[in-house]
This record gives C-alpha cells, sequence and structure tokens, in this order.
C-alpha cells in the first residue's frame, strides 16, 4: 500500500479513502474470484463461454481474483506499426509481445488477427488469446476513422483464442454498420464458446466542445456502455470518465437531471461508477484502458487502476505504456498495475 501511495502522491488520499455517494456499493455486482459462477451463470452465455472466461480470469498474477490485466497491441494498425513500435523495435515481432504479456503477468494478449495466427501455436497454450476483428486504418489518405473487419471469428477460434473483441465509434456516421456488424460477429463468437470484449469508444468531432472533450464525459460513455452490455458483450473496454454532462453540453439525446446532481458527482470515482452501472450494476465487468504514454506512465497507471478498482470495475487494459519502453520496465508498470487489484487496503468506495 505504502508504494501506491506514494506513486500517487497528493492526490493519494483523496482517491483512496472517498465513499461514494451517488450509486452504493451494495448495488454493485462486484468482481471476486467466484465471479463467474455468483454473477455470469444467471445469463445464457454457454458451459464454454463460462469456461473460457474463467480461464483467462484464472490466468496470471492476478489469477482467481476476479479482475484482469489485460496487454492489448492492435496499434500497429490502429496507430501506424512505426508510431507504435519504433520506441522499442523489438515489439515488430509478436513473439516479444507475447513473452511481454507472459512476464508482465497478464491474463491474456489482446492483438490483431496477424499478431496471434504468426505465434499461435507456439503461444495460444501458454497465454489466453484475444483476437481484435476489427481496426482503424490509417494509410487511407485523406485519414478516416472507421472500424473495418479485419478477420472472422472462425479464423480467431482456429488459431486457438478463447475471445474476441471489436471497436464500436458510438456517436460516428458508421456506428449503425457497425452495431450489425459486431453484434453479428458476437452472436457468432458465443455459439462457439468464446468471450466477447467491446471497446466502447466515442467519436464525433462535434463531441468536442470549446476546451472540453466530452468523448469521455460519464453519461455519454455510460450509454455507450449500455449499448455494448445489449449487443452481448461478456467485458466493455471503455476511456475512464473525466467530465459529465455531455448530453446537456451538446443538447441532445436524453438524460435526467440527476444523473449530474446526484448519482455521478465531480469526484473521478462517481464518474467511473456510473459507468460501472451502465455495464448492468457490474454484471458484465467493466475494464478501462490505460492511454497513450508519456513523462508519466507510472502515475498515471496506478491511478486509472485505482479508481477503477474503487469504482467496482474488473481491471484495467494497458498497452502503449507497457510495449513503448524496455521489457524490464514494461513488465514493471504492469506489475504496479496489478499490485492495485492484489491490495486489501484498495477497497470499493
Amino acid at each position: 500500500m505504502n508504494d501506491i501511495e506514494r506513486i500517487l502522491g497528493s492526490e493519494g488520499e483523496s482517491l483512496l479513502t472517498y465513499e461514494c455517494g451517488g450509486i452504493s456499493r451494495d448495488h454493485l455486482h462486484l468482481p471476486g474470484p467466484d465471479y463467474v459462477s455468483r454473477v455470469l451463470s444467471d445469463s445464457d452465455r454457454s458451459n464454454t463461454v463460462l469456461r473460457n472466461l474463467q480461464t483467462i480470469l484464472g490466468h496470471g498474477r492476478l489469477g482467481n481474483t476476479g479482475y484482469v490485466s489485460i496487454l492489448p497491441v492492435d496499434q500497429g494498425v490502429e496507430h501506424s506499426a512505426g508510431a507504435s513500435f519504433a520506441p522499442n523495435p523489438l515489439y515488430f515481432d509478436p513473439g516479444n509481445l507475447v513473452e511481454l504479456a507472459i512476464e508482465g503477468g497478464c491474463n491474456a494478449i489482446a492483438s490483431t488477427y496477424g499478431v496471434l495466427a504468426s505465434i499461435s501455436r507456439r503461444y495460444a497454450h501458454r497465454i489466453p488469446f484475444l483476437v481484435k476483428l476489427n481496426h482503424n486504418e490509417l494509410l487511407t489518405y485523406p485519414n478516416e476513422y472507421d472500424q473495418t473487419l479485419f478477420a472472422s471469428v472462425e479464423q480467431a477460434f482456429e488459431l486457438g483464442a478463447v475471445a474476441v473483441g471489436a471497436t464500436i465509434y458510438f456517436g460516428s456516421p458508421e456506428s449503425r454498420r457497425q452495431i450489425e456488424e459486431v453484434s453479428q460477429a458476437f452472436e457468432r463468437a458465443h455459439q462457439l464458446g468464446m468471450v466477447t470484449v467491446l471497446w466502447a469508444y466515442l467519436r464525433n468531432p462535434a463531441f468536442k466542445q470549446d476546451d472540453a472533450d466530452y468523448h469521455t464525459a460519464a453519461d455519454l460513455t455510460g450509454q455507450a456502455n449500455h449499448l455494448a452490455v445489449t449487443i452481448g458483450a461478456d467485458i466493455v473496454k471503455q476511456k475512464q470518465a473525466t467530465v459529465n454532462g455531455g448530453f446537456k453540453a451538446l443538447d441532445f439525446g436524453k438524460t435526467h437531471e440527476r444523473v449530474y446532481s446526484e448519482l455521478a458527482a465531480d469526484h473521478p470515482i462517481e464518474l467511473a461508477r456510473y459507468q460501472v452501472a451502465n455495464c448492468y450494476m457490474g454484471r458484465i465487468g467493466l475494464i478501462n484502458s490505460g492511454g497513450s504514454s508519456g513523462s508519466d506512465d507510472l502515475h498515471q497507471a496506478v491511478r486509472t487502476a485505482v479508481i477503477n478498482k474503487r469504482a467496482g470495475g474488473m481491471g484495467l487494459i494497458s498497452g502503449r505504456k507497457a510495449f513503448q519502453k524496455p521489457m524490464a520496465e514494461g513488465v514493471q508498470l504492469l506489475h504496479a498495475i496489478q499490485d492495485v487489484y492484489l491490495s486489501e487496503a484498495v477497497t470499493i468506495a
């Protein structure tokens, strides 16, 4: 706990002692060693889906805690291989990415079909694979922002993956098509017994107003989470909320004043709690993304993990902060994230 407090610095007391006053923890379905049998077994998921989710939850340093630490590496397509791997060219080789996930004690590695297929016989039995099915690529000129299928569920199944993932850009003109594609893919994945993970992101230039970026507003991301669980996601990946009031500032959609006055007050844990609530009060696990790499990665990663755990989330998915460093430093950062979820002193707010 002392290391966590030291890393958090001046924010430590506020983040570690805060108690939520909006949505009570008593209403949540919280992560735990028995999460699959206690919570998800109420659903229509097959025995094979439940087994594969337990495989993910049972792996790595967080094995059998109910929490996950996942290494995601789809940025070679999403942000270009050069932008992603030039900081550490070792990771142009997919084998080294998997070694980072293994050494880092991760529950799973999430990456493109190409990355995981290229080393599947060597590693698919050593760490759970999550194949990301669709991507936004930046080689179209001028750049366009759309999620396009790069692989099928059957391809992911054949290479030995236990899970598939996809992104929907909610709020974008292409979102209706993406919803249909991903919904069909998730249905097929469940038929094959695979776990489904949705990157429930917002994308629309209008969501930026003056100095405020409502792509991370609690009310908008909360609704994106609610749509994600509606199409059958078993885990939702979302950017951690930093503001609120997107519906009101943009003057669209429908909302309720209680969302702002009571349910999601102006504290990072309250905002994240509202995101969890929109995942059926935690019946579907919420994992937050680690974000881009910078000069303050350790602090930002631990801060995000503390907020996620205390809000009732299921874990963190952190990529660039780990693989854009020497492997030893990347492992250290992943372990620091996991230490938050292993700490009994970091409790649900």
